[in-house]
C-alpha cells in the first residue's frame, strides 16, 4: 500500500495544471523549448544553415577544445577523438573515436554543438560546429582537407563503423 506522501505527490505530479500550481513551475515559453529542441538525426533531418572547412575548424578547435582533446584529437585516456580504426574487432582492447565507432557525421555534429565545449555548451555557432566537425572528420582520414560541411554534404559522410551496430526492431 503506497504511502500517503507517495498518493499525494503522484496528484501534484499528475494535474494537468502543475505549471499553473504556486511555486510548481511554469509551462515553457516557445522559445524556452525551441532553443532546446535541436536533435539531429542520422539522416541530417534538422540540420541548421552553416558551413565549415577543415581550415576553421582547426582554428576553432584551437581556441576552444585542444585543453581537453589534445593536439590533433589524440587526448588520453577518455577524450580521444582520433584513430582506433580497426580496434574494435580482435584481440586489442577497443578504441572508440569519431573514426573509430561513431556510426554517423551527424551524430558528431549533433554532440559537439549540444555538448561542447564542456565548459560552455551550446556556445559555439552553427558555423563553427560545421568547421569543429569537419576537421574532425578530415584528422580521422574520412574526408579531404578541402571538403566543407553543410547541411547537405554531412549526412553523406560515409563512417568507418557505420554497418557496425545492429539494429533491433519491435516484433509487432
Amino acid at each position: 500500500m503506497p504511502s500517503r506522501l507517495a498518493v499525494a505527490a503522484l496528484l501534484v505530479l499528475s494535474s494537468p495544471a502543475l505549471a499553473e500550481e504556486p511555486g510548481l513551475g511554469r509551462v515553457a515559453t516557445p522559445d524556452e523549448i525551441a532553443s532546446w529542441d535541436i536533435s539531429i538525426g542520422p539522416d541530417g533531418a534538422g540540420l541548421p544553415p552553416g558551413r565549415g572547412t577543415p581550415k576553421q575548424g582547426e582554428t576553432v578547435y584551437a581556441e576552444k577544445c585542444v585543453a581537453c582533446h589534445g593536439e590533433m584529437g589524440a587526448g588520453k585516456p577518455n577524450d580521444q577523438l582520433v584513430g582506433g580504426r580497426g580496434s574494435l574487432s580482435g584481440e586489442q582492447t577497443p578504441v572508440k573515436t569519431v573514426g573509430s565507432f561513431w556510426p554517423y557525421a551527424t551524430t558528431l555534429f549533433d554532440y559537439v554543438r549540444r555538448a561542447m565545449p564542456l565548459n560552455a555548451p551550446k556556445s559555439l555557432s552553427d558555423d563553427e560546429v560545421y568547421a569543429v566537425s569537419a576537421y574532425i572528420l578530415q584528422l580521422n582520414g574520412i574526408i579531404g582537407e578541402t571538403d566543407a560541411m553543410d547541411a547537405q554534404t554531412l549526412p553523406q559522410v560515409q563512417m568507418p563503423n557505420r554497418d557496425g551496430f545492429i539494429v533491433f526492431s519491435r516484433a509487432k
